[in-house]
């Protein structure tokens, strides 16, 4: 697993279609609207607006997931984070979110509960 990054997003929460089209940026490495929305489009059963990439490109960029930036006449995105550190990011989030609320017996049970696999991994 990634080491965790310095930088963080502000929002770690992605909807669906947010954690759609970041994939897309992430595999791309840097996109424009029309080629993340041509790539949605690929898929005959989908239908999505133009617009609604924009929003949620902009959207992306407001919670810090990507940076924007103009390049001649067109805007493009890029991540500011890889996809290996954002999977390191929410781990260590959940996994402190879960130290956080539990019963010490529960996570002592947990910790039990790991094989040497899991524990080397860790």
């Amino acid at each position: 697993m990634a080491p965790l990054p310095k930088y963080q997003p502000k929002k770690m929460s992605l909807g669906p279609l947010e954690t759609e089209i970041l994939e897309i940026v992430w595999n791309l490495k840097n996109a424009t609207v029309k080629e993340v929305h041509e790539r949605i489009l690929a898929d005959p059963e989908r239908e999505l607006a133009y617009t609604s990439v924009t929003t949620v490109l902009r959207r992306l960029t407001d919670k810090g997931w990507l940076r924007c930036c103009k390049k001649g006449r067109a805007f493009y995105w890029r991540p500011l984070i890889s996809r290996e550190q954002a999977v390191a990011l929410k781990s260590y989030n959940q996994l402190n979110q879960f130290l956080a609320i539990s019963n010490p017996d529960v996570v002592a049970s947990f910790a039990d509960s790991l094989d040497t696999a899991s524990l080397e991994q860790i």
